[in-house]
């Protein structure tokens, strides 16, 4: 299913090319602790990426089988999409570490874990995170109606999206020294207005199909 790819894809792009608090720590565990640290602390934000979508799929599917408003249930994932692109162009402020520890440790399998653990509550607690997914969830859902068969769209559409994140953040550990002198104040400014235009243009998409193919 192509356009389900495309869609996953598409909302994994914007997630991966988001500067905040994560990246941060991704190149720093990286810097520090080395390729392995790195990936314990991935491992733990994709695991809450994963508790995250299952959540919003259980919430977006208990609001459309209780409530039946679709306009509704479109209209609030919409705000949260439009909103989040006008924070990032306008309102995010993002502060660049002016170094990281050089120094590599090598760690035991328990302090790896707890590196994966505080990589998990980083992301879990992040509200813009947890915003994201439920207005991602929200026009997958809205999607997900037109599709011949739904709950396969929806899980190609999550499990692209979630593995492209996850490739990315990888990359990240990869390529963390060169990734962390592109960071500029200047660069990160950008990225934060691409990714808020993006978002807006995916509220603006998702309240339009809604208004115009909402009932067919």
């Amino acid at each position: 299913m192509l356009p389900a790819i495309i869609k996953g894809l598409t909302f994994g792009i914007l997630l991966t090319i988001g500067v905040g608090p994560v990246i941060f720590s991704i190149i720093k565990q990286s810097l520090s602790h080395g390729h392995k640290g790195g990936y314990a602390f991935i491992a733990g934000v994709s695991a809450s990426d994963i508790s995250l979508v299952l959540i919003c799929n259980l919430f977006g599917s208990f609001f459309q089988s209780a409530m039946s408003h679709e306009k509704i249930i479109g209209g609030v994932g919409s705000a949260f999409l439009i909103s989040m692109g006008v924070f990032n162009m306008f309102f995010k402020k993002i502060q660049v570490e002016a170094s990281v520890d050089p120094k590599i440790k090598i760690f035991r399998k328990r302090e790896l874990a707890f590196i994966s653990v505080s990589g998990f509550l980083m992301n879990v607690l992040n509200p813009s995170v947890f915003l994201f997914w439920l207005a991602a969830t929200t026009s997958i859902l809205a999607d997900s109606k037109t599709a011949i068969h739904p709950v396969q769209y929806r899980i190609i559409v999550f499990a692209t999206c979630l593995a492209f994140v996850l490739s990315g953040d990888i990359a990240k550990v990869l390529l963390a020294d060169k990734i962390r002198t592109r960071l500029t104040p200047h660069n990160i400014h950008i990225i934060n207005r691409i990714s808020g235009l993006i978002f807006i243009g995916f509220g603006v998409a998702l309240i339009w199909g809604i208004v115009f193919n909402g009932g067919k």
